[in-house]
């Protein structure tokens, strides 16, 4: 029997479940450990300021947060709108294989359509994380022709 999957924006006090799903992500992915306060303030930070994004949660029957992501904001001059970039996603390792990506993906695009605006999405995912694509074009995604180039200061 499936179990009932209930999707909605994430509430401050769901910030604990939000870091901990960053930093297992981290771990997981890039075999990085996160600086707990650095991760705290930067989690806490889109919960004080709409203008950063926004979290999207999946709750089991049990109301446990089982898996989420981020969506942030990047201005398109050449469409006039704005892409949500799908960021943090995580899904508890016993969740997975469930939909639940799908289901929060289809939230966010819902939301989207509802709000205008909005004129795609993008993310990123490592090249070598084949199962992550095939989650991803699963829902109707694909392979852009960008590369992403960066820097970072610590």
């Amino acid at each position: 029997m499936t179990q009932e999957i209930k999707i909605r924006i994430a509430e401050e006090e769901d910030a604990g479940s939000m870091i901990e799903f960053n930093q297992a992500m981290a771990l997981e992915t890039e075999a990085k450990r996160l600086e707990p306060e650095k991760i705290k303030e930067g989690v806490e930070a889109v919960f004080s300021d709409e203008r950063k994004g926004f979290y999207v949660v999946a709750e089991n029957e049990e109301e446990r947060i089982i898996g989420g992501l981020m969506i942030t904001y990047e201005w398109s001059d050449w469409r006039n709108g704005w892409f949500w970039w799908i960021q943090s996603v995580y899904v508890l390792p016993e969740a997975r294989g469930e939909g639940i990506y799908s289901r929060l993906y289809e939230f966010v695009k819902e939301k989207a359509l509802s709000e205008g605006g909005v004129c795609g999405f993008r993310l990123y995912v490592d090249l070598e994380n084949k199962h992550a694509q095939k989650v991803y074009e699963s829902v109707g995604m694909f392979a852009s022709n960008y590369l992403i180039f960066g820097e970072e200061f610590e």
